[in-house]
């Protein structure tokens, strides 16, 4: 099989022929990884509901938890307006991160934002842009 020709038609690439696929968790949206997917990985991924995402440092594709045992249940998979990002909602099993933490953002490190406390403080009513 290979991705749809109507949707590959509209993806937007990086110069490596690759989307950014944000992963999220299903139930509670919390942002799980970014990984990286060339067509057959975006394919593979909505016929198969298992994550499949392609490795930059392997030049492979891989099927999250294929090793690890900490898969992906894919649950739904959009794109987003610029064609050019991929979110992929998933039931996810033990941790996501190859770290072992439950997502690859649970440092506890947060960058600051100019002339604004952390995004974390609960004193931060909203962040304008015009500055």
């Amino acid at each position: 099989m290979s991705l749809d020709p109507a949707l590959s038609a509209r993806l937007k690439r990086n110069a490596d022929g690759l989307v950014c696929a944000v992963v999220v968790d299903h139930a509670t949206s919390d942002v799980l990884m970014v990984a990286w997917m060339n067509d057959e990985a975006l394919e593979r991924t909505l016929t198969t509901r298992r994550g499949t995402y392609y490795s930059r440092s392997r030049k492979e594709l891989w099927v999250k938890g294929e090793t690890s045992g900490h898969t992906q249940h894919v649950r739904e998979v959009r794109l987003d307006c610029d064609a050019d990002t991929v979110l992929v909602r998933v039931d996810q099993t033990g941790p996501a991160c190859h770290t072992g933490t439950r997502s690859c953002f649970d440092s506890d490190e947060r960058l600051l934002l100019a002339d604004h406390p952390t995004v974390a403080d609960p004193g931060v009513a909203e962040l304008r842009a015009d500055r």
